[in-house]
């Protein structure tokens, strides 16, 4: 199959399985432990429905969204995803400069291969910066004050990863910092010569904006083993003070599911907060975020922005989410699908797809503008009738 004939984001999934040995393709596909977290996001949004309204006029529709100051072309951007280079060489470039010529918002993963400084010649003003804090808290404050210098205007802090998480295919496949992958797993990567040729010729990619506070000759395990030391951090409500005086800009949480944390992050006068369960990465028995969503929202009404991500795989999907409360949805792996598949045309294919099927399920519900979605009546999960 040519990444011009995915119909679906799963022909992506299929499309980068094929092209991915198994030790980079677990890393992007699995979640944590039983992964049932990983299996509820998407149950979760499968048996939310939307009830749809007929007899409208909806020959022309418009999805275009209006957030912290920007009009972006969709309701959707593309959400912080770890190790994109080692996924696909340039991973993290294709997917901004993908996300900027959809006009869409890409955040900036805190574990990407590309620097800070890189994403933001590439998508100067459609860039957000995420950060993972360190344990050193100067480096974290450095890398704060680079977001700043290299023009973001948008900062968003990952605050569910107090301690890292059992993921269990990366473990069974010697994906650590430390770790040399086993035998079966490198007989497994000559199977799949097209990755692997690169990797040979250009090696491992760094963690190129950690790697300012390694020795200027650090390679890239040196620069994993060093991070490994450094992150996870501790992280507190002073922390979040402490980063809203340092940012001039737009500060976004990540990772709220409670009510009480979103009411705490509008006391510290954060702009905004993602309800996300990282994508079924952290914790196992957490919530699908679509199912508290409709909460945590009415626990801050209008006080700040309301974001959701972690299992978006449908438009329908992003709609559904809208509908319940989020200003605004970010997708992970299914525009990862798309870059490991085939570079900045997969991950182009990604935002199509998507981009589509929120057109189409405006018009089979009613929706001339997303403006209209609050009156779109919503069944299942997260819902006022579930």
């Amino acid at each position: 199959m040519k990444i011009e004939q995915a119909i679906n984001i799963e022909d992506l999934r299929r499309l980068a399985r094929r092209r991915l040995p198994r030790l980079a393709f677990d890393y992007l596909d699995g979640g944590v432990e039983d992964e049932a977290c990983l299996a509820r996001n998407r149950s979760a949004f499968e048996s939310c429905r939307l009830i749809p309204r007929y007899l409208v006029d909806v020959s022309t529709r418009d999805q275009s969204t209006a957030l912290f100051g920007r009009t972006y072309a969709s309701p959707f951007g593309i959400a912080p995803t770890g190790l994109a280079g080692f996924i696909r060489r340039g991973g993290d470039e294709a997917l901004a400069a993908a996300a900027a010529s959809a006009n869409i918002p890409f955040v900036l993963s805190g574990s990407s291969n590309a620097s800070i400084e890189t994403i933001a010649k590439i998508a100067p003003r459609h860039a957000w910066c995420q950060l993972y804090t360190a344990r050193d808290p100067s480096i974290t404050h450095d890398m704060i004050r680079r977001a700043r210098d290299a023009g973001f205007e948008t900062l968003v802090v990952t605050v569910d990863v107090p301690v890292r998480s059992k993921r269990e295919r990366d473990i069974r496949n010697g994906l650590a910092a430390a770790a040399r992958p086993r035998l079966g797993i490198m007989l497994d990567a000559l199977l799949h010569p097209a990755w692997l040729a690169v990797l040979v010729r250009y090696g491992t990619p760094r963690f190129d904006t950690w790697a300012a506070y390694c020795a200027p000759d650090a390679r890239a395990r040196d620069v994993a083993v060093f991070l490994s030391t450094q992150f996870p951090a501790p992280q507190t409500w002073q922390d979040v003070e402490a980063w809203r005086r340092l940012w001039p800009g737009k500060l976004v949480l990540k990772g709220i599911l409670h009510p009480d944390d979103a009411r705490r992050a509008a006391q510290a006068n954060v702009d905004g907060i993602i309800v996300s369960n990282h994508g079924g990465r952290q914790l196992d028995c957490a919530p699908a975020p679509i199912e508290v969503l409709a909460t945590v929202r009415a626990a801050v009404g209008d006080q700040l922005v309301v974001m959701l991500d972690s299992g978006i795989r449908r438009g329908a999907d992003v709609l559904k989410a809208v509908a319940l409360g989020a200003r605004f949805v970010f997708v992970g792996r299914a525009t990862l699908y798309g870059a490991a598949a085939a570079g900045l045309a997969g991950a182009t294919r990604a935002i199509e797809i998507l981009r589509d099927e929120i057109d189409l399920v405006m018009a089979q519900i009613g929706c001339r503008t997303l403006a209209d979605l609050p009156g779109c009546r919503v069944e299942g999960p997260g819902s006022a009738t579930a």
